[in-house]
């Protein structure tokens, strides 16, 4: 089958998930596997070209994955006409200018979240985006984790009746550098900077929330910075000025049109005492199910236990032994390889896609009013935007 080329520029992936994730475990897997399938059985093969500041990391980073492209001129990239599509996983701050610089090339874009750090610029540059004509997305990788997969093909089977409520456990704990060496970089702890847990995770919670268990309605949330003080990869203190943990509650229209009611908690400052480090537990009038990034287990209506409370007696039952496995029923591949692979097919043959820059913008929107809700201490209404 024939095989055609798309030129990609992928900037900013020297940082953690933008070399791990998108390089490494999306672009590199996939050219490793021959490209990707159109629907006709067509091959298109990605050819990456690095761009970012620091020339000697770039090189070695390119040369280590046999890309034989990178550079540090982002112009002379959009000036290619070969190159038609611009992926950023560089800074928040620095996302929504150049989105447009790319748009403006006429490229096609693909961005991390958040696509912004206020809904005014998040609005503005999806209204770009939708009028250029050009394709777009935004990372919305948790959709595609094999945990809630299971977990949506368990909605989508009617197994939990009139879905009631969502109880979502998120977190670890990230050293302090001190004692142990921090595992996330120090900038995620400083609001001038583009960090802060709402911010990072809020993006992600909204588009999940829309897609599996009912549009987003209002929010009440207290964001906390538990850990004032931490070290930063240079082993030299720092005040940390964003939140590191938030707990939240969200109100939800379900899919039937019923309410569903979400509880968000995420902290970098808890030690985790669950499956995973992230957890959905989903209450139905027909079942419940918990899900973490692999696994879903569930308990139907008829298997549900008869507990008893009586403090006074050690509990004898075994709970986590009264669910159910959801087996693999297929081979799950990694979240972000399969939504390049979507958005490559958007780009090359206009397959279907709806993870777009005006869903990037929910996930900001989400973010605003939860800042909104801490800082005034009450529900936010969650409005449709418009674009």
């Amino acid at each position: 089958m024939p095989t055609q080329r798309l030129g990609i520029i992928m900037h900013g992936v020297t940082g953690r998930m933008g070399m791990n994730q998108h390089l490494i475990r999306s672009i590199v897997a996939i050219r490793k596997q021959g490209g990707v399938t159109l629907s006709n059985g067509d091959k298109v093969m990605p050819d990456p070209i690095l761009i970012g500041r620091n020339a000697e990391k770039i090189e070695a980073l390119a040369r280590a994955h046999d890309i034989a492209r990178w550079g540090t001129d982002l112009d002379a990239a959009l000036a290619n006409p070969d190159d038609t599509v611009f992926f950023d996983a560089g800074t928040t701050q620095m996302r929504p200018k150049l989105l447009a610089k790319a748009l403006r090339a006429r490229k096609h874009v693909y961005c991390e979240k958040p696509i912004a750090t206020t809904l005014g610029e998040a609005v503005e540059i999806a209204k770009i985006a939708e009028k250029s004509g050009l394709k777009h997305g935004a990372v919305q990788d948790k959709l595609f984790l094999p945990g809630l997969r299971k977990l949506d093909m368990l909605r989508r089977a009617g197994f939990f009746g009139r879905m009631l409520s969502l109880r979502l456990e998120f977190g670890y704990w990230v050293f302090e550098g001190d004692l142990q060496p921090i595992q996330r970089p120090s900038w995620n702890y400083r609001a001038e900077d583009g960090g802060g847990m709402i911010l990072d995770m809020m993006c992600h919670w909204r588009y999940v929330l829309d897609n599996l268990f009912g549009e987003v309605k209002s929010i009440t949330c207290l964001g906390a910075t538990h850990i004032p003080q931490r070290w930063d990869e240079d082993g030299k203190p720092y005040q940390a000025t964003a939140d590191d943990a938030a707990y939240a509650i969200a109100e939800l229209v379900g899919h039937n049109g019923e309410p569903v009611v979400a509880q968000l908690n995420m902290s970098w400052a808890t030690r985790v005492n669950r499956e995973d480090l992230v957890t959905f537990h989903v209450d139905g009038t027909h079942g419940s199910a918990v899900a973490t990034l692999t696994e879903c287990k569930a308990q139907s209506r008829v298997n549900t236990p008869r507990p008893v409370w009586n403090p006074d007696v050690k509990q004898t039952m075994n709970f986590s032994e009264q669910w159910q496995e959801v087996p693999d029923t297929q081979v799950y591949d990694n979240g972000f390889k399969i939504q390049w692979e979507h958005f490559i097919r958007h780009v090359v043959e206009n397959a279907p896609y709806q993870w777009t820059l005006p869903e990037g913008a929910k996930g900001v929107q989400l973010v605003e009013a939860a800042l909104q809700s801490w800082k005034e201490r009450r529900f936010v209404d969650v409005p449709p935007l418009q674009f």
